[in-house]
């Protein structure tokens, strides 16, 4: 995928790079927006629903209070203080005549509180009951509440929905166990009354302030186990250990619980103050809950769709509109491949690709600059190389060589002829040096000797001459050709024209570190030092001009690292010395 990518043109990575953008910020925009009102939506809910069922819970409470305060009102009328008596005299002779006297208290309990289904009251000399409800005769009371009045320290107990066995109608109820009040001062044993409210509307109560049809309300006991029976269909996460520990953490709360099929819920609770075991318990799916994000998950799909789809069709107007002045630069640099220098970048923006464009003029113009410097160098080689190529073949030195030949071939001398003549062949041989400019020591060594042995041929008896080499290292070094000739034809033309005694000629190689010394020094007869006289020695007429070539020459060559320094005296004789760096 790397390889792939480095591979790309630059204007289709643009492109590639603009639409991942353009895609990871609406995701990343949507996706935040998204999750954030999800998050808001769903804390908002719990808070709501806490708030619905926090109400839920008091008039649950209040109903069930009302039904206390009712079943405690039926025990404080005449009638049944009168049978309480009976009950505590252990009088069953009046049972029948009690029984009567308490329909008209059962009727009215029963229209105080539509709740109730149906009371039960046990004594010792009989039960009592409103006779519309047919009871069962075979002691309901004892299999149903036989074991719970048992416990110690209660007053009032509550039992979820439950078959009744104290009457024959097998409906569901809801039903509450009382001890009696007290009947002048007295305690009464073994005397309770229950009180059966119909689960029906008991789940009218529950429900009757949902206002969402998503969300479901149940009435649980604190171990899970429904106090109202609910009428979904799959309500077994109720009985799940997990969420029963929740429920009984505190009076109240909210907590997301996944059920065993994978499903979020977002559960609110809250414990009646009447019977602190029953919970009213409030569940929400949470996908019902945020199903109305759905339209905004696919618009963001939808405009992320549409804003890739419009990213398709800018990138390439984009990734143009940058790329112009880069692809008019690379445009200018083929022209230039082509040789021609005399394109120009030029752009109305400002950037960092007009920066470039610039310092690619400079560039040219730098070009342009340089090659006309080295047109310029290679013309004044040239121009150097024949000048001491035409100094090397002087006609004086060719007709003074000539002639000699001419003579000694008349007067027999043709070993000498023969010699002058190899002499003169190696002479042009090596200052042609196959028209390279460098040559090295031993090879400009060789070149001087045959220049001085044919002009020893010429002017007998004028000098004597001898080279000294002080490191055998020297013979390999690169120089420039021609360097040692023209020196040592200035002490023959000049330092020994005016003087008797034989001429000495002296040239000495050495090296020092990465500097190679050039020095030829003669007997002649000298000249002044002064610096105009050296001036017009470069620059004269004949006299002056092999040395004025050589000076240029070296100049052209090594620059500033080359040096020719003179030392001479009248009388006494010259040295030069040339200095140039070993490459």
């Amino acid at each position: 995928m790397n390889m792939n990518f480095y591979k790309m043109t630059l204007k289709k990575r643009i492109q590639l790079l603009y639409i991942f953008l353009v895609v990871l910020c609406i995701s990343v925009t949507g996706i935040s927006s998204y999750l954030f009102a999800a998050r808001s939506i769903e804390r908002n809910a719990l808070e709501l629903k806490q708030g619905i069922l926090n109400k839920s819970v008091q008039v649950m409470d209040e109903h069930l209070r009302h039904i206390v305060v009712s079943s405690y009102s039926f025990m404080l009328n005449d009638t049944f203080t009168q049978v309480m008596r009976d009950v505590r005299n252990n009088n069953a002779s009046h049972y029948y005549q009690n029984l009567s006297l308490l329909q008209t208290s059962f009727t009215q309990l029963k229209l105080v509180e539509p709740l109730i289904d149906t009371t039960f009251l046990t004594t010792p000399i009989g039960d009592f009951y409103s006779t519309k409800d047919v009871p069962n005769r075979d002691d309901g009371f004892a299999k149903e509440c036989g074991q719970l009045v048992k416990q110690q320290g209660w007053n009032t107990m509550w039992f979820g929905s439950h078959q009744s066995q104290l009457f024959q109608a097998k409906d569901h109820v809801l039903s509450l166990l009382l001890k009696p009040i007290v009947v002048d001062n007295h305690s009464l044993s073994n005397v309770y009354m229950v009180v059966n409210m119909k689960e029906e509307a008991m789940r009218d109560i529950l429900v009757q302030d949902l206002m969402n049809n998503s969300i479901e309300l149940f009435l649980l006991n604190k171990n899970g186990s429904q106090v109202i029976r609910s009428t979904s269909q799959d309500v077994s996460y109720l009985t799940d250990p997990e969420f029963s520990r929740e429920i009984s953490r505190g009076t109240g709360g909210d907590f997301r619980y996944t059920s065993s099929q994978g499903e979020d819920m977002l559960i609110n609770y809250s414990a009646l103050s009447m019977n602190e075991d029953w919970v009213m318990v409030s569940v929400q799916s949470k996908s019902d809950l945020l199903s109305p994000l759905r339209k905004i998950r696919w618009l963001v799909i939808g405009i992320m769709g549409f804003c890739i789809v419009l990213a398709l069709g800018l990138s390439n107007l984009l990734a143009s509109a940058l790329l112009k002045p880069l692809n008019k630069l690379r445009r200018l640099m083929v022209e230039v491949q082509s040789n021609d220098l005399d394109v120009r970048f030029r752009s109305k923006y400002d950037d960092e690709v007009s920066a470039v464009g610039y310092r690619f003029n400079r560039m040219l113009d730098q070009i342009q600059v340089l090659f006309e410097e080295v047109r310029v160098t290679e013309r004044d080689k040239r121009r150097f190389e024949v000048k001491a190529l035409q100094a090397q073949v002087d006609p004086h030195f060719l007709y003074n060589t000539l002639n000699t030949m001419f003579w000694k071939s008349e007067s027999g001398e043709k070993t000498d002829v023969s010699e002058m003549i190899v002499s003169l062949s190696l002479l042009f041989r090596l200052g042609l040096n196959d028209g390279k400019d460098m040559t090295n020591v031993e090879q400009e060594i060789k070149h001087v000797e045959q220049y001085l042995q044919l002009q020893q041929q010429c002017y007998e008896d004028l000098f004597i001459y001898r080279i000294e080499v002080g490191d055998p290292s020297c013979y390999s070094v690169e120089t420039l050709k021609i360097l040692l000739q023209p020196l040592v034809e200035n002490s023959i033309l000049h330092g020994f024209r005016d003087k008797d005694e034989l001429g000495v000629i002296v040239i000495r190689i050495n090296r020092d570190e990465d500097m190679l010394t050039l020095e030829v020094t003669d007997n002649g007869c000298g000249m002044d030092m002064a610096e105009g006289q050296i001036r017009e020695g470069f620059e004269g007429r004949r006299q002056g001009y092999a040395l004025g070539n050589l000076h240029d020459r070296l100049s052209l060559y090594y620059g500033d690292a080359a040096s020719v320094a003179f030392e001479s005296n009248i009388d006494v004789g010259t040295t030069v010395t040339i200095t140039i760096p070993i490459i």
